[in-house]
């Protein structure tokens, strides 16, 4: 069936439920509205000084960040992409900028290179740590199955050196302590610590410890500090569902003592499609989205950083679902010795927006990368890495100016092409347009855009005897869908990851577009262990090298590039309805009480607040009945939410929560609590909510309209 281009949310969700769907629409019913229509790219910035995670909306993994002076810096996993380990640069935490790679390719055998049915995928480098001693930038990180690697750079721009250690060690962290010892830890559920040898390449003999063993609350990804004379391990667990611990000791050696620091925040996103590795090839079980179940989604592994004001903040990472593991920024607080992400009264769970780090720099909103590439220059952007180590012959951004050339190898299948060029897709929507010419290619050769996941789809164009064909393929149905091409042709992807659904589509010329296949399904599984990658391939299916694909360019759109579906309606009246049972929140009696939307309340002014702008994305909410000023008292539990005749500071001051999805949260400045409503209870309001369910109906999320019922 076909579903027409414009579509209301819940019929899309509706459609998650049908496995073969033809086409699917990917807009929602309402327009989407920018704050400022020159952004093109995900900036967590929202220029009014607040951000809003995730801070980046593509994959970024494993965190860890450092400051050296007043430059902050922040590497993280990149497994089997080539380079490898970035490092950006940023003077805010918030906006964040690429400086190098520290590595360029590493090849440790065919299994790197895609050879004799080998690779690493999922694999590769891992978890690595950052630190800087002595006027020197270090990296170190562990390779699956190889032995643990450092890399060192005077400059944080490069050249970057690589050492190969003695020792294989599983998510390793290193601190050099101010006695001139260098330690380590590393390790799951059972944690070791060592110290390292001068030339710091193994462990220093009889230095080696087991410092929390196994069953005593440890997890994996160590992040080692000293702070303030003590000695402290953030740690992620991931099962049964992800959170973040901290260990702390008087000693290196320990004892250590344990608490969580970080639990239960997962920025309002569920489970999404889910589909288990099997080692049975072309067999893939999808698992839809489980209703209210967060399982590894929330919060875990990354690192912490002092700023020059004192301030704590963290990076940390979340599994996002088919976008992959995205990095989030969380204020930390220190209660009793314990660093918690966090705000006081709401410890252990991180706001969606709030505000930016005083760093005692102001930056301008930017994004590390550009993501669309007309291939103009001789060498690629940052954005790009390679799936697996590439061949440089095979390949060329000068033999055609203007044009990348892939020359195709015999491959079985897209999994095992090598030489495609791969770019982290983008979240929330985000649309890849690359534009082919094909005269170059020979039988068999096999040319187009890839969604690199696993099942991977593509659209490429085919070559067959003296003919093209355009073929669409979906590896988790292994159907193709075929139809006839041309020797120039425009492929197109549209990726929207708050449903989880694709659609290919090819054009002529460049202008009008036409669905190919069915919508693909973007689930998140852990044999790539990476969110959907964007792929420009080139392979040859018959056995024998092939021709040559020319890409005039590839192009990302983004629909929804910023944190704010739309601009706050500072100085509007509104009207507030919950999304737990639709009721409308109204003055009765001075209290905030939620009533039917047929209740003559909610068609009155005692239903109408006007917003008033508090600075940094802060409001106060005037009653249009009474004129007072909607505010928490005691720790904002039920009935405590009253309205005041004069604002009372903090009390009368909420943080705008946009939660990208038409809906928003109030965050209480007194209570770092959420306006809440019980569903269904007919009960007056609160402050106490912790944060929200995936669905938005546990009382939390509001939808809002001006007076008059304009949106």
């Amino acid at each position: 069936m076909r579903v027409k281009e414009h579509c209301s949310l819940l019929a899309v969700l509706f459609l998650l439920w049908i496995p073969e769907l033809s086409t699917v629409a990917f807009a929602y019913g309402e327009p989407i509205m920018s704050n400022d229509s020159t952004r093109s790219t995900w900036s967590a910035d929202n220029g009014n000084g607040t951000f809003t995670n995730p801070i980046f909306y593509d994959e970024f993994s494993d965190p860890d960040v450092i400051r050296v002076g007043d430059d902050y810096y922040l590497t993280g996993t990149t497994m089997h992409a080539m380079p490898g380990l970035p490092v950006l640069h940023s003077r805010d935490l918030v906006n964040w900028k690429f400086v190098s790679y520290a590595l360029d390719q590493l090849d440790l055998g065919p299994e790197f290179r895609l050879e004799d049915g080998k690779d690493v995928y999922g694999q590769g480098i891992w978890a690595p740590c950052f630190r800087f001693h002595n006027g020197t930038f270090y990296i170190f990180c562990n390779v699956n199955k190889k032995r643990t690697q450092r890399f060192t750079a005077t400059n944080p721009a490069g050249p970057w050196t690589r050492t190969e250690m003695n020792v294989s060690l599983h998510d390793l962290s290193v601190l050099f302590d101010d006695d001139g010892k260098v330690y380590m830890v590393w390790g799951y559920d059972e944690v070791h610590i060592a110290e390292l040898n001068r030339e710091l390449t193994d462990i220093k003999p009889g230095t080696e410890r087991i410092v929390i063993p196994k069953g005593g609350g440890a997890g994996e990804g160590s992040h080692f500090y000293k702070i303030a004379g003590k000695y402290f391990i953030t740690m992620a667990i991931w099962d049964p569902t992800c959170y973040q611990v901290c260990a702390r000791a008087e000693h290196p050696f320990g004892p250590y003592e344990i608490t969580v620091i970080s639990s239960g925040e997962n920025l309002g996103i569920g489970t999404g499609w889910r589909i288990p590795y099997s080692t049975e090839r072309h067999r893939f079980e999808t698992i839809p989205p489980p209703g209210n179940y967060i399982g590894c989604d929330r919060l875990h592994q990354g690192g912490i950083v002092q700023t020059q004001s004192g301030e704590w903040w963290a990076l940390s990472m979340m599994d996002h679902n088919s976008v992959g593991r995205v990095t989030c920024l969380s204020p930390v607080t220190w209660e009793n010795g314990w660093p918690y992400l966090g705000l006081p009264g709401n410890l252990t769970r991180t706001p969606v927006t709030w505000i930016k780090p005083n760093t005692g720099f102001v930056t301008n909103p930017s994004a590390p990368y550009e993501r669309s590439d007309d291939f103009s220059s001789t060498t690629l952007k940052p954005i790009w890495q390679w799936n697996h180590v590439p061949v440089a012959s095979h390949w060329s951004l000068t033999e055609q100016p203007g044009t990348l050339c892939l020359r195709a190898l015999p491959a079985e299948d897209f999994w095992h092409a090598r030489n495609s060029l791969t770019q982290r897709a983008i979240g929330p929507e985000s649309i890849a347009t690359a534009e082919l010419e094909a005269h170059g290619l020979k039988k068999g050769d096999v040319a187009g855009l890839a969604l690199l996941n696993y099942p991977y789809g593509w659209i490429a164009l085919v070559r067959e005897r003296e003919g093209y064909e355009i073929q669409q393929f979906d590896q988790r149905t292994n159907l193709i869908e075929r139809t006839e091409g041309a020797s120039h042709i425009w492929l197109r992807v549209h990726c929207n990851f708050d449903i989880e659904l694709a659609q290919f589509s090819y054009s002529t010329d460049g202008e009008k577009f036409v669905p190919l296949g069915a919508a693909f399904i973007m689930g998140y599984q852990l044999k790539t262990f990476q969110g959907v990658r964007f792929a420009l391939f080139d392979y040859n299916a018959k056995g024998s090298p092939g021709g040559v694909a020319a890409f005039n360019g590839l192009d990302v759109s983004e629909p929804r590039p910023w944190g704010l579906t739309k601009p706050i309606p500072y100085g509007e009246i509104i009207t507030l309805t919950n999304l737990g049972d639709s009721t409308v929140l109204a003055n009765w009696k001075n209290g905030l009480r939620p009533v039917p939307a047929t209740d003559p309340l909610a068609k009155s002014a005692a239903a109408q607040f006007k917003v008033i702008d508090k600075g940094y994305g802060r409001i106060a909410l005037q009653s249009q009945l009474s004129g007072g000023f909607v505010s928490v008292g005691g720790s904002g539990q039920m009935g405590e939410v009253r309205l005041e005749k004069n604002e009372t500071g903090d009390a009368s001051t909420f943080q705008w929560q946009d939660m990208m999805r038409g809906d928003v949260m109030l965050m209480s400045l007194k209570t770092h609590r959420y306006l809440f409503v019980d569903p269904n209870a007919g009960s007056l309001c609160s402050a106490d909510c912790r944060g929200p369910r995936p669905d938005r109906k546990d009382g939390s999320c509001y939808a809002w309209t001006k007076a008059g019922g304009q949106k």
